[in-house]
């Protein structure tokens, strides 16, 4: 049923992908990035956009690469039971490409726009790719759950900056798109050219979501040889 679901639809979900122990164990090293902005230098940006002035809350914060700071992350289960789930999905020569962090603060209620990742990427020859994207709280519609809207093809929509600064977004809003919600250690699973949002954080409550993408490994030695490793500037490609 999720490989049925992955490849007719461009997503799927997975309910206790891990045990809450460690659900509380990656919590720990997880607030210990978001809380040191010195550590995660560098690796670090608001997707809301650039943060106003007089204003110290990021709403949106992404972490890149959070394993390249804290190497523990890559032996825990959620790493290796994902691989095994992509293998399963996409084949054999899945590999990790890189992991983050997107932390949506209590009562910041900023939306993350419809978008697709594979803007975000460059072009590359196999388009095989999924997103693991993991519950460490429980997720829901008022909190920032992810919305999917079934995928038919791999067309790229046109992508803008919807604040300087800030996530992608394109110009629709789909009318068809499906919230998923999921208890602490469930996660979702989405193809690269999937069209997916969550709404804000209304609650007093956080919501951390573990990232964890992956794609054929001759695609990300591709990737390497040209010089990209998911940090840096925020770019994106046109649809063609």
């Amino acid at each position: 049923m999720l490989k049925k679901d992955f490849v007719n639809n461009g997503f799927t979900s997975l309910e206790g992908l891990l045990s809450i122990d460690e659900v509380f164990d990656i919590r720990k090293l997880y607030d210990k990035l978001l809380e040191n902005k010195k550590l995660t230098a560098g690796l670090r940006s608001d997707l809301s956009g650039y943060t106003a002035q007089g204003e110290s809350i990021e709403k949106i914060t992404q972490i890149m690469l959070p394993s390249r700071i804290e190497p523990q992350l890559l032996e825990k289960q959620a790493y290796k039971r994902a691989l095994v789930l992509a293998k399963s999905l996409l084949g054999d020569d899945m590999a990790l490409d890189f992991d983050m962090l997107i932390n949506k603060a209590p009562l910041t209620n900023t939306e993350t726009p419809w978008h697709q990742d594979a803007a975000y990427w460059i072009d590359l020859p196999d388009k095989r790719s999924v997103s693991c994207w993991i519950a460490l709280d429980d997720v829901y519609e008022e909190n920032g759950c992810m919305w999917f809207v079934p995928r038919y093809d791999n067309h790229l929509f046109k992508h803008t900056h919807s604040k300087e600064g800030g996530a992608l977004s394109i110009a629709i809003r789909p009318k068809n798109g499906k919230p998923v919600p999921l208890k602490a250690g469930g996660c979702t699973f989405h193809d690269g050219f999937t069209l997916h949002f969550s709404k804000g954080n209304s609650t007093n409550g956080p919501r951390r979501a573990l990232i964890l993408n992956f794609r054929p490994q001759e695609m990300i030695q591709l990737e390497r040889e040209q010089g990209v490793d998911h940090t840096g500037e925020r770019k994106f490609r046109e649809s063609k």
